[in-house]
Order: structure tokens, then C-alpha cells, then sequence
């Protein structure tokens, strides 16, 4: 074969498999990828039956084997993902949800987040409605192996709620975000076990004691690093009992007063997002 037509092979093989991944980056329902050797990250779009009030969006991480991302609420350890979507054109606001985590553990503790491939929905409100909105997003979060390494991504992408090729991958996310629920349609109590310097909080849930149940606490605002309750025994008949102490509080917050508090619940496939105050 000559030099020429061995070069010539070599290039076209070097387009064929560059096609794909540029096709994919000029679609407009996805964003590029923003991306490096620990992961990558992208916009993309669902479609929306009214389009003039909201649309539908999600961000996508994606990491290889034996890597995670955190959740909003990262647990012992770790950094939450932040959005920053300044620049965008005819927002008037955007919500991030966030699937129901994982449970890690590794020599570090216990920490919340996602592993492999995760999408988290967006909630887009345009400005004017019934136009497209041009997002533009500067996300910043870890990833992490052994070692954490910090992400930053600028990605963007314009949102029309037209049909879009990500729609099942949109709705799968959309259905494992926790559904917000009332205490008592889950039959979940809190209270305090102790009045020491760090209470101890009791979470009981009704669930049979063979269900595998996991409970996650937040406090009122991002500046609580509360412990992640723990299995604790005994539980009233018919429920299950998880405890933790009222510690990694803010400076100036009373450990004794009331507080607000969110705690996300999975019981089994399903999950639950529950709001409550401890008196």
C-alpha cells in the first residue's frame, strides 16, 4: 500500500470515529460535553407538554468505574455541586432536583452521592414565556476515587421544550427524585432521646423490620453538616428506628432549640423527601 493511500485510511478511520462523538456534541437537545480524564458533564433537554410556563432539562455527569460525585448534602466528607447560570438569556428561575443518593463508605466514613452515569433534573421557568430560554451554566463539583479532584464544566445549551431524543432519560431521573410527602402519610416521628450538649434525635419510620430502610438529615440551610442517622434498636413494634447526634452545627445555632429539618427517606424503590421540626 502506498505512503498516500495509508495515510488516506488512516484518516478516514480517525473521521469515523470522530463523527459519532461530533454528531452527538451538535445535537440540539445536548450540549457538548464538558469533559477530562475523571469525568464529564453536559446540558440536556426534554420535551414539555406547556412549553409557555415550564420546561424540562437536566445535567449530566458522567464518571468512570470506581468514581463518585456528591449529593446536595455530601455527608462525613466531600463538596456539593454548585450552579451558577449566570449568562443565561429569558430565565426567570431554574430548580435543580436531586435523585435519591447512594450510601457510600469507604475509609473516610459515609458519604452521599452518585456513581457511574446521573442526571439531574432542571425545572426552567422562562422569563417570557413561550420563548426559548439559553442556559448557560458554570457547574463546579469533585469526583472522587481515592483522591478528590475538583470539576468545573461551562456548558451550554437553548431549552424550547420541543421533543427531544433525552426524554426517557429525563423521566427515569424525574422518578427517582423523592417525593415530597407529609410526616404523617409515612408515619415518621422525631424527638429527642437525651438533653446534652449534642441531643441525640430519634427518626422512626413505619416500615417492617426486614424492609431496607435509610434515612438521610439536613438541617435548615446548607451551613448544618449533620451526622447521617444510624439504625438504632429498640424500635417501636411495626417501625424502624434511626438516631443521630445534633452535631456539626453552625456557630451561634442551639442544639436545645427547635429546629427545621428535611430528611429524605428510601424504603426500598421508593424515596421520600419529608420537612418536620424537632421541638
Amino acid at each position: 500500500m502506498s505512503k498516500f493511500r495509508l495515510i488516506s485510511s488512516v484518516l478516514c478511520a480517525a473521521i469515523l470515529a470522530i463523527g459519532p462523538a461530533q454528531a452527538a456534541s451538535a445535537s440540539p437537545d445536548a450540549s457538548p460535553w464538558a469533559d477530562d480524564n475523571y469525568a464529564a458533564a453536559r446540558l440536556i433537554s426534554g420535551s414539555s407538554k406547556d412549553a409557555s410556563k415550564r420546561l424540562r432539562a437536566g445535567i449530566e455527569i458522567k464518571m468512570p468505574p470506581g468514581w463518585h460525585t456528591y449529593w446536595r448534602y455530601p455527608g462525613d466528607s466531600g463538596m456539593p455541586p454548585s450552579f451558577d447560570f449566570t449568562g443565561s438569556k429569558n430565565l426567570a428561575s431554574v430548580k435543580v432536583l436531586y435523585p435519591v443518593p447512594r450510601l457510600l463508605t469507604d475509609e473516610t466514613g459515609q458519604t452521599l452521592g452518585y456513581t457511574g452515569d446521573v442526571v439531574l433534573p432542571l425545572r426552567v421557568t422562562p422569563r417570557e414565556p413561550g420563548k426559548p430560554v439559553a442556559l448557560r451554566l458554570k457547574l463546579e463539583y469533585a469526583v472522587c476515587e481515592k483522591v478528590c479532584v475538583p470539576e468545573e464544566g461551562h456548558l451550554a445549551l437553548d431549552v424550547t421544550g420541543a421533543k427531544s431524543t433525552y426524554d426517557a432519560r429525563l423521566a427515569a431521573a424525574e422518578a427517582r427524585v423523592p417525593q415530597q410527602v407529609d410526616h404523617k402519610a409515612l408515619g415518621l416521628s422525631v424527638h429527642r432521646l437525651n438533653g446534652g450538649a449534642k441531643p441525640m434525635v430519634a427518626v422512626d419510620f413505619k416500615a417492617p423490620s426486614d424492609q431496607p430502610v435509610h434515612v438521610f438529615a439536613e438541617g435548615p440551610t446548607p451551613e448544618w453538616a449533620l451526622p447521617i442517622p444510624q439504625p438504632t434498636q429498640p424500635a417501636p413494634a411495626g417501625y424502624q428506628r434511626f438516631s443521630f447526634a445534633l452535631d456539626g452545627l453552625p456557630p451561634g445555632a442551639d442544639p436545645k432549640s427547635p429546629v427545621d429539618l428535611t430528611l429524605t427517606v428510601t424504603a426500598g424503590a421508593k424515596a421520600y423527601e419529608v420537612r418536620t421540626r424537632l421541638d
